[in-house]
């Protein structure tokens, strides 16, 4: 599907889940890589992602999921190339239509159609935020087989969208 036709309300769900800074920064979030390390190294192992939607299009597309520091290295890395080379319209479209949401379905058009029956446009913003919920842990946060932590998920996106003056307050 182009950009155009995924509706903003999802866009702007997705970003508040994955990367509310998308565009401000270069392929990378210096300041979500340096709390993301504190915490890691307050707790001893890799505890919190900092990664962009630039390097999970990267990783997803070009790398590996093994968590070591080199694969990291080169997800920066390629982070920089891809925005270089496509620009910030073309990987939100890339990472919008082909990232895993669970259930056999990758990108939004399949998971709205996998979790709801509906096309995008029908989505009301609570499943917008429900879907953008997924990336995180798509089997963990699926709203059908675990409702619960998908819900708690959901209103986490939903809240993180008010901060970004992107949903109403009666929405959270």
């Amino acid at each position: 599907r182009p950009l155009t036709a995924i509706p903003q309300r999802l866009r702007r769900a997705f970003l508040a889940a994955e990367d509310a800074a998308f565009y401000d920064h270069p392929g990378i979030d210096v300041g979500g890589i340096l709390r993301a390390l504190w915490v890691d190294l307050r707790a001893g192992a890799f505890v919190q992602g900092a990664s962009t939607i630039t390097q999970q299009v990267a990783r997803t597309f070009l790398l590996t999921n093994e968590r070591t520091l080199s694969r990291k290295l080169r997800e920066t890395v390629l982070a920089f190339e891809i925005e270089a080379a496509l620009g910030k319209p073309a990987i939100l479209h890339r990472y919008l239509n082909q990232i895993y949401l669970g259930s056999g379905a990758y990108g939004v058009a399949a998971a709205a159609r996998t979790y709801y029956g509906k096309p995008l446009d029908a989505l009301t913003l609570a499943e917008a935020a429900m879907l953008a919920g997924l990336p995180k842990g798509p089997a963990h946060f699926n709203p059908v087989a675990h409702p619960e932590p998908a819900r708690h998920r959901r209103d986490y996106v939903l809240h993180q969208m008010l901060e970004q003056g992107w949903a109403p307050p009666e929405a959270v």
